[in-house]
């Protein structure tokens, strides 16, 4: 008796057992085919010993990854100080002393190595714009850093690092938000802050320039919720102005006379979507078919009504909101396009892919934003395709594993990735004995474009010039590899073109790939902290002559009509076939041309 039921339960065993390998099987398979479609995550480092609350891409093809400097001790030991003797390891002075750690790192994508670098003054929840030639411009932060205004110019040989401005901003400037002016004077607009009801300009024009009050940030202020107009999102429209989005409301603003030109509907859904509701924004591509023109925002996810004083005050964590809208900012009609997301999302980073579509990676699903304030991280990005009908434009990415909410953040990559790091629920760095302990490695998302599958399909070994391409050699125009060093540090080879004038492109395409639609999109890589991607926009430029001989295609592509369209800067032109983009080239948009 006792023999047949160990043989009925070893078949039993044995069929449970089959049955899982196979479920298993059928589960490994289904997910293999959705590879292409769900995208792939990859571990960049395990360790960048900086919390990447605050990230950047130069043109130097090199990422700034800096954090606050009153967390303490980081990940990254430094020898020297900053100013000052060596650092002991076993002194347990020197331990402790957060000036024998690195705050701020630069990695190489060439190389794939990290750099420390020496940041001074706190930039705590800081903001940060790039100027025309290139350089950082970074405002604001906590404590020694509330009015300190950094610069950081990017190099070729490594002897660049972080420096003060000799200037300081007229106003403490924490949480606010900054935007590249469409002038080429570099003029930068900083807005808001903590309790800061105005703006400013930098660099000023004479030493009495001062703050000037913005009365649209009074407004919409709520002090039991933590502000709720932090962060407020900026927007360059075609016409010159700026679109101000703080908790639910907007306002078209001329900077140039100090007036509101008028105010938007208040977007629908309640709740904030500025920090701390930490919802996130973007500026939809702009289009030369419609004369880029056209200006429509999209502003997602957010934190519910008293989301904030619940999680400060009663440790309780109310669901985020689920909702995205979308408004037409130019023109004369303008209402809210509402539509919901797979889930609520808050703390979320909204990069522009490109493809045109949006990704949505990053953030959690309740509570709000601050030190210990959200819980249940999502980890799954969203990918938006804003031409899709409305209720089939979001779909659901692969997982990363990892929690990444508050101080996290996420940027586009030339070869088309998105590098994502960051995220510490904490005060200091904590690595144990806490639900998120403080999160240092760094990943990135290869969307589905990046499979191998579409290869064939890829435009390769992109050139730009001024000029028309020597059709008898083709060895004479070369890519520029993403990492490539030239021998002076001041050497700049990238192609500069002015507004409204013509440059040249020209690409490979494999043997068995065929030209289909071609596309030329310029990207504007932003500065990125809180859920906030400051100056990002991605431009989809008109082109003429495309032509192919012996797989070698060129084309004419048109630089945007104006400033107003693109700030004077770098920007990265993707090629796209048949919407597979290439690995993208610098090209630089100036009217001194």
């Amino acid at each position: 008796m006792d023999h047949k039921t160990n043989f009925t339960t070893k078949n039993l065993i044995l069929v449970n057992t089959i049955f899982l390998l196979l479920q298993n099987y059928c589960i490994f398979s289904a997910n293999t085919s959705n590879i292409g479609k769900l995208g792939n995550w990859q571990l960049i480092r395990k360790n960048v010993g900086v919390v990447a609350m605050h990230m950047a891409l130069t043109h130097k093809n090199t990422v700034l990854i800096f954090d606050q400097t009153g967390t303490g001790p980081s990940g990254y030991r430094l020898r020297h100080r900053s100013h000052g003797p060596e650092c002991h390891v076993n002194r347990a002075s020197d331990i402790q002393d957060s000036t024998c750690y690195a705050h701020s790192v630069e990695y190489h994508l060439g190389t794939k190595k990290l750099r420390p670098l020496k940041i001074e003054s706190d930039p705590f929840c800081s903001s940060g714009s790039f100027l025309s030639n290139g350089t950082l411009l970074q405002t604001g932060g906590y404590n020694d850093g509330y009015r300190r205004i950094r610069i950081f110019q990017p190099c070729d040989d490594g002897s660049c690092d972080w420096r003060l401005y000799r200037g300081k901003l007229a106003k403490n400037r924490w949480y606010a938000s900054s935007l590249l002016l469409p002038g080429e004077n570099d003029r930068v607009l900083v807005v808001g802050g903590q309790k800061m009801f105005s703006y400013e300009f930098v660099p000023k024009k004479t030493a009495k320039e001062t703050a000037i009050a913005l009365p649209f940030l009074h407004q919409t202020y709520n002090k039991t919720e933590g502000g709720s107009n932090l962060y407020p999102f900026l927007h360059l429209t075609p016409a010159g102005h700026v679109f101000i989005f703080a908790n639910r409301d907007s306002i078209l603003f001329n900077y140039r006379v100090s007036r509101v030109i008028k105010m938007y509907p208040r977007m629908p859904g309640g709740g904030s979507r500025s920090y701390p509701g930490s919802g996130s924004s973007v500026i939809l591509p702009l289009d030369h078919q419609d004369r880029f023109q056209k200006a429509e925002v999209m502003v997602c996810g957010g934190a519910s009504e008293g989301a904030y004083s619940a999680a400060q005050d009663h440790n309780r964590f109310l669901d985020g909101l689920k909702t995205c809208g979308r408004m037409v900012i130019s023109g004369h009609k303008h209402k809210w396009a509402m539509e919901a997301m797979p889930h609520a999302r808050l703390m979320t980073d909204m990069v522009i892919l490109p493809t045109s579509e949006i990704l949505l990676v990053n953030g959690a699903q309740r509570g709000a934003g601050g030190w210990g304030n959200a819980q249940r991280p999502v980890s799954s990005p969203y990918l938006y395709k804003p031409k899709k009908p409305l209720g089939k434009r979001f779909s659901v990415l692969k997982p990363s594993g990892v929690a990444r909410m508050y101080h996290s953040s996420a940027i586009l990559l030339p070869d088309g990735r998105v590098l994502v790091g960051g995220g510490n629920q904490n005060e200091r760095y904590t690595y144990h004995n806490v639900r998120y302990p403080t999160e240092l490695r760094l990943q990135a998302f290869a969307p589905h474009y990046t499979d191998h599958r579409f290869h064939q399909t890829r435009p390769t070994n992109i050139s730009l010039a001024n000029h028309d391409f020597d059709t008898n050699n083709t060895n004479i125009y070369k890519s520029m590899k993403i990492g490539s060093r030239s021998r002076s540090r001041n050497r700049d080879q990238t192609v500069s073109v002015g507004y409204g004038k013509t440059f040249h492109v020209r690409f490979w395409l494999g043997s068995k790939s065929k030209l289909k639609q071609v596309e030329f999109n310029a990207y504007a890589p932003p500065f990125t902290t809180h859920s906030s991607s400051m100056n990002q926009r991605l431009l989809k430029l008109k082109s003429t002559n495309v032509e192919g001989v012996d797989m070698w295609v060129t084309a004419t592509v048109e630089a945007p009509p104006s400033a107003n369209v693109a700030p004077p800067g770098y920007y990265m032109l993707f090629v796209l076939n048949d919407g597979i983009p290439s690995v993208a080239q610098w090209v630089r948009f100036s009217s001194h041309v």
